[in-house]
């Protein structure tokens, strides 16, 4: 084999994971395929669902986990809000709440988990303090309870924060509550096995299907007014 042979390119199709519908999201060059495993694609929310131009505020990460002749599969790597969003949330006269903390899905998986709350009033260190434990109680309840892709759907298209809202609402008068970033810390190595098709929220797949399909009966995730909702 020639060295022009040998530094000949492939390009793989990436796909994203079926809890996200299992559609092509990038095409990547690569000379050697196996050595794309690992490789992180970054998207945005507008890019998976083509809903509303507002869900350009979020980015996704999607890490390929494996490869099958010219197609790249992955797995949620993790999200956040844009620098520009997450700044513009910032008002005089108001407080930002922030907690931080790591918790292990029914899979396996660890994840940081960065929640952010902003107050329509400053508020005081106690209010601060009750706000940051609601979020806490919620997600050490309800994370382990989900697997990776229905802790992916259920923080990126903002019902986990709908959930928070909900209880800290009672504390203080709240503006914006939101999941503002999320990292997978569990390496691929450390993975459990892959997960088997499901469905949830209206968007379904199958693994290696690449293939995109709807549930008619399912309600499609916009933004609206502060929080992401269903």
């Amino acid at each position: 084999m020639s060295a022009r042979q040998k530094r000949e390119k492939v390009w793989l199709t990436v796909y994203a994971p079926p809890y996200f519908g299992g559609s092509p999201i990038a095409t990547i060059p690569t000379s050697r395929p196996e050595s794309a495993v690992g490789r992180v694609v970054e998207v945005t929310l507008y890019d998976l669902l083509k809903l509303d131009p507002s869900q350009y505020v979020i980015k996704l990460y999607f890490q390929i986990e494996r490869v099958e002749g010219a197609e790249a599969y992955t797995r949620y790597k993790g999200h956040e809000y844009t620098v520009e969003y997450l700044n513009s949330l910032v008002r005089r006269g108001t407080s930002m709440v922030n907690w931080i903390h790591d918790y292990r899905t029914k899979d396996g998986l660890d994840l940081r988990v960065y929640v952010v709350v902003f107050t329509q009033y400053r508020i005081n260190t106690s209010r601060k303090h009750a706000i940051r434990m609601v979020a806490h109680n919620i997600l050490q309840a309800r994370v382990p309870e989900m697997t990776l892709g229905q802790y992916a759907q259920e923080a990126v298209l903002g019902r986990l924060a709908s959930e928070i809202h909900n209880e800290a609402k009672k504390v203080a008068v709240l503006r914006h509550v939101g999941i503002r970033k999320t990292k997978l810390l569990t390496k691929l190595e450390e993975r459990p096995p892959l997960e088997l098709p499901y469905q949830i929220g209206g968007i379904s797949g199958a693994q290696g299907a690449g293939q995109q399909r709807r549930s008619s009966a399912g309600p499609k995730p916009v933004i609206r007014g502060d929080v992401i909702a269903l």
